[in-house]
């Protein structure tokens, strides 16, 4: 009779996989690396980053957007853009930035961050820096200064109707621009168009107005972002179709534009049944801007992405101890775990977001339907089947057999979220964060980022400790 953990995932789903299997001791591995052997070495709770995925899902999109592009006899080139706003840690940028890769900023202090890595040679002037977002007068600041400094492949892309006066006040040279449009949101949102960008139907005409005689002002990129993401059905083919519209009419009046940003990320793994072909929608996404410009007897334009949740979410996890099941019924049993949902995985309870969740070890044990719940006095401080499609299936809760828990690929937005190294609700600590990495060798190696906090932290912070 199969009532064991491991065979419910076995019946379930495609297991082993690349990322993920389980050794001798029933204990999980998560790229070859032992999850219950760091929780016993640092402790829980625990956050990680396994940097060698960050290049890999880069390269695996820059291979897959070559091959496409050689395939359907593509002229246009291919630039990966890195969003650094899944992620602004320095160890996440170093990494990313091994692979010839171009960012995407959204604030003033983006810039600081660019400063910063050009400092260090990690970017140059050749580097672009795609400058999204509403912009007042510190992020125009900024962004004319590092224009000025000689980063002509700084492209600001113009958000509203004031930004680019604002932007070519203090510019010294001729400054190159995108413009996002605003496109129309999915029906389930509550309002139609998004607050980003300018319209479909008035991109055109504010080309003319604003930028058409201006001499000190090049039009380079059309924006095209998608909240959702670039997914397989008719609201994003629908929403291509319409900017790839507007990219041939303004491409037939301005010879500067060549340039398409196709923003809005890939999806990334949040279960074990996950299926997406990348390269089929990269396959799609090409030909069908072929099609159109063809069709129109247009260039065909260079190829942006901005990938975020793409290049840093499936480096991430976290990794718990159920500390005590509490029987609140017949059928409710909820695991409490060491630490917080809203202070680790904010996500988790602010958009019902999923990510992979898995016991660290136990997997030879029978399994049961369970709550998870956090430690703070929040009723939303939970992650459960009612927030979720699927149950909760995990080992038996047993006092002198500890369970451990690890949440993965939650590598995007978690800590920018939830106020990294700041307060936290009710005061539950950042847990430790490591950094895990390979050398030249290939071997693993462990780096401690930051200590878990302490009450120390938080009384600087409310003013009781100097």
């Amino acid at each position: 009779m199969n009532t064991k953990y491991i065979d419910l995932i076995n019946q379930t789903f495609d297991f082993p996989q690349e990322e993920f299997k389980v050794d001798s001791e029933n204990n999980l591995h998560f790229h070859n690396i032992d999850m219950m052997e760091i929780a016993e070495k640092y402790g829980t709770p625990l956050k990680f980053t396994y940097l060698p995925k960050i290049s890999q899902n880069i390269e695996n999109a820059k291979g897959m957007f070559s091959r496409v592009i050689k395939k359907n006899k593509y002229k246009g080139k291919y630039h990966y853009c890195y969003c650094t706003k899944s992620s602004h840690f320095k160890h996440v940028l170093d990494e990313a930035l091994k692979n010839d890769i171009h960012i995407e900023t959204s604030s003033a202090f983006d810039i600081n961050i660019v400063e910063n890595l050009k400092a260090e040679g990690k970017i140059n002037n050749n580097t672009y820096v795609i400058c999204n977002g509403f912009k007042r007068e510190e992020y125009i600041t900024n962004i004319q200064r590092l224009i000025n400094q000689g980063h002509k492949n700084c492209v600001p892309i113009i958000d509203n109707y004031e930004e680019l006066s604002l932007l070519s006040d203090e510019i010294k040279f001729p400054l190159n621009v995108g413009i996002r449009i605003a496109s129309e949101e999915e029906p389930k949102f509550e309002f139609y168009t998004s607050r980003l960008g300018i319209g479909y139907k008035n991109i055109v005409n504010f080309y003319k107005k604003e930028i058409h005689h201006n001499d000190n002002v090049n039009l380079k990129m059309l924006h095209f972002f998608i909240n959702t993401g670039i997914k397989d059905n008719a609201y994003y083919w629908n929403e291509l179709s319409k900017c790839l519209k507007v990219y041939i009419d303004l491409k037939k009046m301005c010879p500067t534009l060549d340039s398409l940003n196709i923003g809005g990320g890939f999806p990334i793994k949040n279960s074990l049944g996950f299926d997406y072909d990348y390269e089929y929608m990269i396959d799609e996404i090409i030909l069908q801007i072929k099609q159109a410009c063809d069709d129109a007897y247009v260039e065909v334009p260079h190829i942006f992405t901005e990938f975020g949740s793409y290049t840093v979410g499936e480096s991430g996890g976290a990794i718990y101890k159920v500390l005590y099941q509490k029987k609140q019924n017949d059928r409710e049993r909820w695991n409490m775990i060491n630490s917080s949902f809203i202070t680790t995985l904010p996500d988790s309870w602010a958009i019902n977001k999923r990510f992979i969740l898995l016991p660290i070890n136990r997997w030879n044990d029978s399994y049961e339907r369970v709550l998870l719940g956090g430690l703070t006095c929040d009723s939303d401080d939970y992650y459960n089947s009612e927030q979720h499609m699927n149950a909760i299936y995990m080992p038996i809760y047993k006092e002198e057999k500890p369970l451990y828990l690890g949440f993965f690929n939650t590598g995007a937005y978690q800590e920018s979220i939830g106020g990294y190294g700041g307060l936290q609700h009710c005061l539950i600590p950042q847990p430790k964060h490591i950094i895990i990495n390979k050398n030249e060798e290939g071997e693993i190696e462990y780096k401690l980022f930051r200590e878990k906090q302490t009450a120390s932290d938080f009384l600087k912070i409310l003013g009781y400790e100097e």
